[in-house]
């Protein structure tokens, strides 16, 4: 997939000519695909729950960051500016008539170890979209709280009151035998 994607970039930017080329060379677009699609795309799946929105999304950010003339500060700024802008893209798509007025497919069959995985799996996903992100950010992509709050835009304080009210629904929805 990383290859397939790479490839028709390069097709868009031989389309678009020198103004795109001048962005970001290959190699570069190679290594930060590399370094964050597999989060960028778990963080959009969080959202919109459907494989392929999550891959229209992943594919939306790497396009506008690649499309993008900033210079981050360091690798933390960058990515926190690319998953800020997973977040915009899955909201927006939320809020798309296409995605409100239509039924999804049946979500394909996931890929999970355990029964104990696909049983958490599916708690996550049935909370709140605002519970789901903190959710994904603190336990799936190891971010302190006061990154998600400047990921997310939030203050600190909600983002630990989020994931304690999570926690608290997820204890709800698994019993008390899961340890969250």
């Amino acid at each position: 997939m990383v290859r397939a994607f790479l490839y028709q970039l390069m097709k868009l930017r031989a389309i678009l000519g020198k103004e795109v080329r001048d962005f970001v060379d290959t190699l570069e677009m190679e290594r930060i695909y590399d370094k964050y699609h597999d989060s960028v795309y778990r963080l959009a799946f969080t959202y919109c729950k459907n494989r392929a929105d999550a891959e229209d999304i992943t594919s939306e950010v790497f396009l506008k960051r690649f499309a993008c003339r900033k210079v981050f500060e360091n690798e933390r700024h960058e990515t926190g500016w690319i998953m800020r802008v997973t977040i915009n893209q899955a909201k927006d798509l939320l809020r798309s008539f296409r995605y409100r007025f239509t039924v999804p497919l049946e979500e394909a069959a996931l890929c999970c170890e355990t029964p104990e995985e696909h049983d958490v799996y599916h708690a996550v996903m049935e909370l709140p979209a605002k519970y789901r992100s903190v959710i994904h950010l603190f336990y799936y992509e190891g971010y302190s709280t006061a990154e998600i709050a400047s990921i997310t835009g939030r203050s600190e304080t909600a983002v630990r009151t989020q994931l304690y009210r999570a926690r608290g629904l997820l204890k709800e929805a698994l019993g008390e035998e899961f340890e969250i």
